[in-house]
């Protein structure tokens, strides 16, 4: 199932908190990845179709240094196959002993128009990629190559990123909280059911602001809770 740009524009305007709800009330239990963060503040949610990579723990003798030398090796194929719009989502095996990627192949997917870049590993370089414009969660900043721990292996197959299944093409969001993966088959009306969700907490944190209790409002016990929500949002617009 393809992002439409609709369904991509209602999902940068709900949080993966939001998100996290709505997926819950399906059964969806374990969307979230864990352990990451974005690198530097986000100008606004990340969101895109996953394009993967996963690494197995590194085999000395089939890892040396001069397998980058290999133009069809895995990390560096995926860097230059990753579709523009999409986001690259690294399996690390949460290990960040050593790195997912450094500065320069993250500016060469920003350079690509990719949408963000996961890993349950770590960085090297964290600080320059922190200043590049392109979304960037990891676990945590971590200087040796990837060579030391980690194997590069398959393009663009189900991986596991910090304990969340993630499958070529299920929708990625990324805010300030963390990273949420959403199955493709429902990006659509989990688009759908967030907003209206966020419609409606905005409504209650407004009325939170004005010193209203929280009982009989969230949730909406109180029946003119919803009344006076219908009405909010014809005056908003919402």
């Amino acid at each position: 199932m393809t992002l439409t740009p609709e369904t991509r524009d209602k999902l940068k305007r709900v949080s993966t908190a939001t998100i996290c709800t709505a997926l819950f009330k399906r059964g969806f239990r374990n969307q979230m990845v864990q352990n990451v963060q974005p690198l530097s503040p986000l100008a606004e949610p990340m969101v895109g179709e996953a394009f993967t990579l996963r690494y197995i723990p590194a085999r000395e003798d089939l890892n040396p240094i001069d397998v980058f030398r290999d133009r069809a090796h895995p990390q560096r194929k995926a860097v230059e196959e990753c579709p523009p719009d999409a986001v690259f989502v690294i399996d690390s095996r949460k290990d960040a002993r050593a790195a997912s990627a450094g500065s320069i192949l993250v500016t060469r997917l920003m350079k690509r128009g990719v949408a963000g870049i996961v890993t349950d590993g770590g960085f090297r370089d964290a600080v320059e990629i922190a200043n590049l414009d392109i979304p960037s969660f990891h676990q945590r900043p971590s200087a040796p190559t990837n060579l030391t721990c980690h194997q590069a292996l398959d393009i663009n197959v189900p991986i596991g990123c910090g304990d969340a299944p993630v499958f070529p093409g299920d929708i990625m969001v990324g805010d300030g909280d963390g990273v949420v993966v959403i199955p493709a088959a429902l990006a659509d009306e989990i688009a759908v059911e967030a907003t209206e969700m966020t419609a409606f907490e905005d409504f209650v944190t407004e009325k939170v602001n004005e010193g209203q209790s929280i009982l009989g409002l969230y949730p909406p016990t109180d029946a003119r809770t919803l009344v006076e929500f219908e009405t909010w949002r014809k005056d908003k617009g919402r």
